[in-house]
């Protein structure tokens, strides 16, 4: 088997892939795709958090700007990345893995209560866990609570999945001249404005120097080949590279 880089990663992807072409929802195609790159690495003993976003059910902000409630619109989203991570859950244990998921709002028929040191005694023995219902709070967004669980689990670094090859300075898909960064800084990402995460996520990974892998999840088997160190997707550490 070969070396890995990272024995514990905590991997962020958002609600929008499991909908794969459907305008919403979850494409059963896609979920069953995703989830067997995920036991391709389950494979590797690599030690996975999972945090999933609810985007394809339910944006909470969207609903905010269009006049709900705030507070209420993103506790409806942290509910729906309970229903996403509930279906990731089934589909890895059909393929024999071991998955706890665990939420941030009790649930106790379906998720365990969030608990790091229960959710590291998962991962130690060769669980994977996906963390749902975000922090558990309004006003957060999934991408700061997959920044915290990751620095919570004492993670080697969190994984962030994309539908293009990394970082660009500007949209891939939009402009033919868009530059690829393959290093980053912390700062160079936020004074660049390069929405790879929320500022708060950033800054989280920044204070407790955590790297930031961004890689195209929609290329077959970018996820293993990342985890095993070969030069894929974009880097965010604390080395001025860019």
């Amino acid at each position: 088997m070969s070396k890995v880089k990272y024995q514990r990663v905590l991997l962020k992807f958002s609600g929008e892939a499991l909908a794969g072409t459907r305008a919403s929802g979850i494409d059963l195609a896609m979920l069953n795709r995703l989830c067997d790159e995920l036991a391709e690495v389950e494979v590797l003993g690599i030690q996975l958090g999972i945090v999933i976003g609810g985007g394809n059910i339910f944006r909470g902000l969207n609903a905010s700007q269009q006049g709900m409630n705030r507070v209420k619109a993103d506790y409806m989203g942290m509910l729906a990345t309970v229903i996403n991570a509930l279906a990731v859950q089934d589909a890895l244990e059909t393929r024999g893995l071991k998955v706890t998921v665990m939420s941030a709002i009790q649930m106790l028929e379906v998720a365990e209560p969030m608990v790091i040191r229960k959710a590291v005694e998962y991962l130690s023995k060769g669980h994977i866990v996906i963390f749902s219902a975000g922090t558990g709070r309004p006003f957060f967004s999934t991408d700061t609570g997959a920044a915290l669980r990751a620095v919570e689990i004492q993670a080697d670094a969190i994984i962030k999945a994309t539908k293009v090859d990394g970082v660009y300075d500007k949209d891939p898909v939009k402009f033919s001249d868009a530059q690829f960064y393959r290093h980053l800084d912390y700062q160079t990402a936020v004074e660049k404005k390069l929405q790879i995460m929320d500022l708060t996520a950033i800054t989280l990974c920044q204070d407790n120097q955590l790297p930031i892998l961004v890689y195209n999840m929609k290329t077959p088997g970018n996820l293993r080949r990342l985890l095993l160190g070969e030069e894929i997707g974009t880097i965010i550490s604390g080395g001025k590279h860019a």
